[in-house]
C-alpha cells in the first residue's frame, strides 16, 4: 500500500529524514517509535505532502506520488490525523465531519458516512451540533479520526491519537483502529505509549535522528525491553 525508498526531508537548511526506507503492506497496522524529534511526525507530513523540501520515492497504492499535493494524495485515498488536530473553531461537529468529504460525493454517500461515525462514535453522535472546539481533547481527537474516516480511506496516517488522552477513551480509541484494521483500513501509526502501540501492530520501524535504526515484528519489539530502552525512552 505505502513504500517509501530513500526519503529524505528538510525543513529550511535542517535535513531531518535523511534516506529512510519502509513499506506498509494492504490491512496492516505499522508503528513508527523513537524518541521526541527522531523524525516521525516529518515522517507523516512527507508522505502526506506536507514538508516542501523533499527527495526520493513514496509509492501509494502503486502510484508514485513524490509530486503530488497533498490534496491529491487525499483523493487518492490517503488520510492524515495530524496530532494538533486541526479541529476547525467556530464550526459544529457535524460541520467539521463535513470538511472530510470527498468533493462529488453524492448526498446519500455523506448521510451513511456521518451515521456511521455517530455509531462508531456515540460521544460525537450527542453534540453533532455543537461548537467543535468546546469539545475534550478525547472528543476532538475521536473527531479528527471520524473526519478522517469521511472519505473512506485506504490508508490513514495517525500521529500520537493518544496524546493528552484520558486512559479509558485510549482504550476506546485503540480498540476502534483494531476494528478499521479489521474492516480492511491501512494504518501508519506514530505514537508514544510503545506498548500499547505495538500491541495492535503487525510490525514496527524504530527511528533514530532521521534514519531507520530497526525493524522487526511487533511482538518482537514488545518483548525487547533493552531496544526500546535504547530507542524509545524518554
Amino acid at each position: 500500500m505505502l513504500r517509501l525508498s530513500e526519503l529524505s526531508a528538510w525543513y529550511g537548511h535542517s535535513h531531518v529524514l535523511q534516506g529512510i526506507s519502509l513499506e506498509v503492506n494492504p490491512g496492516e497496522i505499522v508503528t513508527l517509535i523513537g524518541r521526541n524529534g527522531a523524525g516521525k511526525t516529518t515522517t507523516l507530513r512527507a508522505v502526506m505532502g506536507l514538508v516542501d523540501k523533499r527527495r526520493g520515492q513514496v509509492h501509494f497504492d502503486g502510484a508514485e506520488i513524490l509530486a503530488e499535493p497533498a490534496h491529491s494524495r487525499y483523493h487518492r485515498g490517503l488520510a492524515y490525523v495530524p496530532e494538533d488536530r486541526r479541529i476547525v473553531p467556530g464550526l459544529t461537529v457535524l460541520e467539521n465531519l463535513r470538511l472530510g468529504i470527498i468533493a462529488g460525493a453524492r448526498r446519500a454517500e455523506e448521510v451513511a458516512m456521518i451515521d456511521r461515525i455517530a455509531e462508531t462514535f456515540p460521544r460525537l453522535k450527542q453534540r453533532l451540533g455543537q461548537e467543535a472546539t468546546t469539545l475534550s481533547g478525547g472528543e476532538q481527537q475521536m473527531l479528527a479520526i471520524g473526519r478522517a474516516m469521511m472519505a473512506r480511506p485506504k490508508m490513514i496516517l495517525l500521529d500520537e491519537p493518544s496524546e493528552g488522552i484520558m486512559p479509558i477513551l485510549v482504550e476506546e480509541m485503540f480498540d476502534l483502529f483494531r476494528q478499521m484494521k479489521a474492516e480492511g483500513t491501512t494504518i501508519l501509526l506514530v505514537e508514544q505509549n510503545v506498548e500499547l502501540a505495538l500491541g495492535i501492530s503487525d510490525r514496527a520501524y524504530i527511528m533514530d535522528q532521521g534514519t531507520i535504526v530497526h525493524h522487526a515484528a511487533a511482538a518482537s519489539l514488545l518483548a525487547d525491553k533493552a531496544i526500546q530502552e535504547r530507542y524509545c525512552a524518554v
